[in-house]
């Protein structure tokens, strides 16, 4: 298995091989880093797992999403580092040096897409491409000050691409501008299939809350506020669900770990070596039976029948991305978990209901990026682009 190069363990070390790409396009010129659950012709795929990397194959082509950007122009400039078989959220790889947060070096990058985000952020890449499962786009953009949309489950394909727990798999990408990443936006997602204008922005109370502390609070209030200048004052809604949040959370963990011991259960019993993190929540994921996962899944359908009454065609939900800055690097175990749950809370909203989060960085607690978030309904992906745009732009104003 190979190491990491570079200043920001961002990047494996593996031999460089040429890459083709497109001498003209909207991209050309821009470096493009690709996370390692991606095929890229030549290049072995290792998903963060030793020995899945001596496993694999060279593969004969590049992932398609991938070929995409390569074919507008961007050319290729390494593999990034991910977690392990992408099921983490702070980027912290027992198999590798961990990679640096350019933004507040003494926190987490987070996971999974930690090298990708890490590339962008440190410059070292214009486009990383990132996937977002639980939160791995989001949490990463946010620990790192970057932008970083979960697009509408299913909208961008994912051939070529590893899987972990298919009904939330989601292709993502960061950029080092908004000009570049709706750019990328356009050529991956097309023509928004929700054609109505996103104009009634929403704030839920208990998902407020779910933010670490009074100075957490007060930041999230500022970001809010300078929003609101833009896309008007967020509607506020007591209660907006039949399940509770913890019941919501919990969907979520059960069914994405049913998924992800459907789809690497057979590797691992095979005698697949994972960390003791990484195993541990596929070992979680082995005790859900078939009974548990419908149950689940029947509470998420209801869920998202109900946010979707809930947003409507033009409604749009004001959230915090994460309940904070990222957590200290060296944190304590306990103190990880905590940040978890919080995060998941807030995180599993888009990935039960398949409905498009945008993360955009324009808060900061001590020094470090926090992120607030705009969820949409389905197929609005760059519409939410383009009201990031607007709220960036009177971000730099201030």
């Amino acid at each position: 298995m190979p190491g990491t190069q570079g200043p920001l363990n961002a990047f494996l070390d593996l031999r460089q091989m040429p890459v083709a790409n497109a001498e003209l396009g909207p991209l050309a010129g821009l470096r493009l880093a690709v996370k390692d659950i991606y095929d890229v012709a030549g290049y072995r795929t290792g998903c963060g797992n030793p020995q899945r990397f001596e496993e694999a194959h060279a593969a004969s082509r590049t992932a398609l999403a991938v070929q995409t950007i390569l074919d507008a122009g961007a050319r290729f400039v390494g593999k990034t580092q991910t977690d392990e078989l992408a099921f983490s959220l702070f980027g912290q790889n027992a198999h590798f040096p961990y990679p640096v947060n350019p933004a507040a070096p003494d926190r987490v990058t987070g996971g999974s897409s930690s090298g990708s985000a890490a590339a962008v952020a440190g410059g070292l890449a214009n486009i990383a491409t990132g996937s977002d499962t639980g939160g791995s786009i989001r949490a990463p953009a946010s620990f790192c000050g970057l932008i970083g949309l979960r697009t509408t489950h299913g909208r961008i394909p994912l051939d070529g691409a590893m899987k972990l727990a298919s009904s939330f798999d989601t292709f993502g990408w960061f950029a080092d501008d908004i000009e570049t990443y709706e750019t990328v936006g356009k050529l991956l997602l097309g023509r928004d299939p929700h054609q109505h204008p996103l104009n009634r922005p929403l704030s839920i109370r208990w998902l407020d809350a779910f933010v670490m502390g009074p100075a957490e609070a007060a930041e999230y209030a500022r970001m809010k506020a300078l929003a609101a200048g833009v896309i008007g004052q967020p509607v506020e809604t007591e209660y907006a669900f039949a399940s509770f949040p913890d019941e919501l959370y919990w969907c979520f963990r059960r069914l994405q770990a049913f998924e992800a011991w459907r789809e690497h259960g057979p590797w691992i019993s095979a005698g697949g070596r994972l960390s003791p993190g990484v195993e541990e929540r596929f070992g979680f994921g082995r005790t859900i039976d078939a009974k548990i996962a419908g149950t689940e899944a029947a509470r998420r359908l209801a869920f998202r029948a109900e946010f979707e009454a809930l947003l409507g065609n033009n409604g749009f939900l004001v959230l915090p991305t994460v309940p904070g800055a990222a957590p200290l690097a060296a944190g304590a175990p306990e103190q990880f978990q905590a940040y978890r749950e919080r995060a998941l809370h807030l995180l599993c909203l888009s990935g039960l209901s398949g409905f498009p989060q945008i993360t955009l960085p324009i808060g900061a607690i001590d020094g470090a990026p926090f992120g607030l978030s705009l969820l949409g309904p389905s197929g609005s992906d760059v519409a939410l682009i383009r009201l990031g745009r607007k709220i960036l732009d009177a971000a730099r104003k201030v």
